[in-house]
């Protein structure tokens, strides 16, 4: 056994075993990430609940079952739960989605086994995805065209149909709102603000009145054309509805400018469930929350996430990489220099919410501050840079990651034999030459490691997030089709705050506990899929300089 511990084989298996347990606990992590979140997007089936009543007869119930648990009779006793006489010690407890937020109150509703006296899935229960109120649940019995009985037709083709139709017009309303009226506002704006500059400088004269009246009146003549082309359209979207009878047997007229998507779980097969599964996930992928962020989808965050580790990398990089040549290549060694690095490397471990504290201080309100005051005093008291926005962000968590991007790209320097130096210098070569044509492209794997350690802690902050330009929600994204196209004082949404904030600050956790999974897991592919683009970056180089260092 003493021969067997000094040869070395334990220590190889005990590395090997952390190894698989790592792996391992990573596996588990996606697949308890996928499990649960994409279940969300999966059409399942929906029940129709006969419950026991002994004074009125059975009452019905329709809706999606969540989660079902055995509880004991104590802890249901204690839950306040109304319980059967009889020898029984524990129950079944079904957490139900039922829906029709708006007559039920609440989107879910627990229910024990026991007082479940049929359970049944009809295939004509209809499920509807609308944009306010959650999902409702019901049969189809009818449709209304401009307020009219639509008779002589398949409802549910005629259902399908039209969702289409509605959809397209809904585009169109919203570019129209969006796009071109949010034009003309920031026109409106800019005149606002010359004319205010003009008179702050006594130079606004009648001359300069009269222009801007006459350009006044020309945008309230196109914005008026777009109000009127809006108002249309809406009439257009809200001809049509439906009917839609629920549990109770009350009929709803919802009109099809509310519904997102309408189906009959009960009815498919399992073809038509995959494609609704694949539909589900691109709507998840390409829309933009709604109720709070408790339903819809995650495009907004998921543009803000990249965009801000984009400009995050941009500044990061020069600045790590030229601190690490610096203090590698010309600084020497001394006692500043072993100060400066000792510096670099406690700054890594300071908590990230300091890096948030300073930022607000120093970038929004210092450095933000500043600009207004030079560049857009008119604008004043209302601040452009002086608030929170995407750049802010990206420079704090720049600076957050700044130590891990020097450390690495100093010990890529470091391993680049003296001998290349001394070699090229030796051959004429000047020290800018040898660093710029042969140092830099030697250490550049290096580099690519520290930006992907540098994009992995940047993609999953929140802390200073809260600080320096996340918000809940947003109405535009911080690139537009407006001049200057790239809005870097905007605000954006992130999508570790959004789970943050679906986690904890959702009225209805059961509601958005998938979503928070499905959300999880496309944050962590984000973060992998980044991280491998660098990778195969810096594989790429260094199998192109490694015959250099042999």
């Amino acid at each position: 056994m003493k021969k067997w511990f000094n040869s070395g084989s334990p220590w190889i298996w005990l590395t090997a075993a952390s190894v698989a347990v790592s792996l391992l606990a990573l596996l588990g992590i996606l697949l308890l990430l996928a499990g649960q979140g994409m279940r969300y997007f999966w059409p399942g089936p929906v029940y129709q609940f006969e419950l026991n009543q002994t004074a009125a007869g059975p009452v019905t119930m329709i809706g999606e079952l969540y989660q079902q648990q055995e509880l004991s009779r104590s802890q249901l006793q204690d839950a306040g739960v109304m319980l059967p006489l009889g020898e029984a010690q524990s129950f079944i407890r079904y957490l139900i989605k039922v829906g029709n937020r708006e007559s039920e109150g609440q989107d879910f509703r627990t229910l024990l086994a026991s007082d479940v006296r049929e359970r049944a899935t009809p295939k004509e229960i209809l499920v509807l995805e609308r944009h306010t109120r959650g999902t409702a649940y019901g049969y189809l019995v009818g449709m209304l065209e401009d307020g009219q009985p639509l008779t002589g037709h398949d409802l549910s083709q005629a259902l399908q149909q039209r969702l289409p139709q509605i959809a397209v017009l809904s585009r169109q309303a919203h570019d129209l709102q969006y796009r071109d009226m949010a034009r003309i506002n920031e026109q409106f704006a800019s005149l606002r603000l010359r004319e205010k500059k003009l008179l702050r400088d006594n130079q606004l004269d009648a001359r300069w009145q009269a222009s801007f009246r006459a350009e006044r009146l020309e945008l309230q003549r196109q914005y008026q054309q777009l109000a009127d082309k809006l108002q249309r359209l809406n009439q257009e979207r809200q001809r049509d509805a439906l009917l839609l009878r629920d549990m109770h047997g009350q009929i709803h007229t919802i009109p099809l400018s509310q519904v997102r998507d309408a189906w009959y779980p009960n009815a498919m097969g399992t073809g038509q469930k995959w494609l609704h599964w694949a539909g589900q996930v691109q709507k998840f992928l390409t829309d933009s929350p709604r109720e709070a962020n408790t339903e819809g989808g995650v495009f907004p965050a998921i543009f803000g996430t990249v965009l801000m580790v984009i400009l995050m990398s941009i500044v990061v990089m020069p600045f790590g990489v030229i601190a690490a040549i610096y203090l590698h290549e010309y600084a020497g060694q001394h006692l500043l220099t072993r100060l400066i690095r000792i510096a670099v490397v406690n700054l890594a471990g300071v908590p990230s919410i300091v890096y948030g504290v300073f930022g607000l201080g120093f970038f929004v309100y210092m450095v933000g501050g500043t600009l207004d005051q030079l560049f857009y005093a008119e604008s004043l008291p209302n601040p452009t840079f002086g608030t929170p926005g995407v750049l802010w962000a990206a420079l704090t968590l720049a600076l957050l990651t700044l130590p891990v991007v020097i450390v690495a790209t100093e010990e890529g320097l470091s391993r680049i034999p003296a001998t290349l130096r001394q070699g090229s210098l030796a051959l004429g070569a000047t020290r800018a030459e040898t660093l710029w044509r042969i140092v830099l492209p030697m250490a550049a794997p290096a580099m690519m490691t520290g930006l992907i350690l540098a994009v992995a802690r940047a993609a999953g902050e929140t802390a200073p997030l809260m600080l320096v330009g996340v918000v809940k929600s947003v109405p535009v994204l911080p690139v537009d089709e407006i001049f200057p196209y790239l809005h870097l004082e905007r605000k954006f949404m992130h999508l570790s705050f959004q789970i943050y904030d679906m986690a904890f600050q959702s009225p209805s956790v059961e509601a958005v506990r998938p979503l928070v999974f499905a959300t999880a897991l496309l944050l962590v592919l984000i973060v992998v899929g980044l991280n491998l683009a660098a990778m195969g970056i810096r594989h790429s180089l260094r199998e192109r300089y490694k015959t250099w260092s042999q």
